[in-house]
């Protein structure tokens, strides 16, 4: 992999320099998106759920964004839930506004926990590059 093909938005510099991970790497028609958590600049999760969920995909668009590429290049979502029964529709409510028809695959998981206390959901996406 080359530098180049790391993709680091602004405002997320400190995981690649002190979590080491890249918020997207591209590879040939591919970009990988880690996963991401609704979380504010202050690094908290907003309490209630909705906004948390917003706040998520808020921050996964702009990985997506900063890499060039739009929600409607997203190909594979995969996301990891705490209280997945209990907060999946609103999950979905709010993924609809950002995921349009055609619609990407998707796979809901349920976790016991996640990286930031707080935290409900997590998600991955792989998306298309130069459509």
């Amino acid at each position: 992999m080359d530098v180049a093909d790391v993709v680091i938005p602004t405002g997320m510099e400190l995981f690649y320099d002190r979590l080491h991970f890249a918020p997207a790497v591209k590879d040939r028609d591919r970009l990988y998106c880690a996963g991401v958590i609704g979380v504010g600049a202050d690094g908290v999760a907003p309490a209630d759920t909705e906004a948390q969920f917003t706040q998520a995909f808020e921050l996964l668009g702009n990985v997506l964004t900063t890499a060039g590429v739009a929600f409607a290049d997203v190909v594979d979502v995969t996301t990891f839930h705490v209280g997945l029964q209990a907060h999946l529709r609103t999950f979905a409510k709010v993924k609809d506004r950002y995921l349009k028809p055609p619609y990407p695959a998707w796979t809901a998981i349920g976790v016991s926990e996640l990286a930031v206390p707080g935290g409900l959901v997590e998600i991955k996406v792989v998306a298309r590059l130069g459509r």
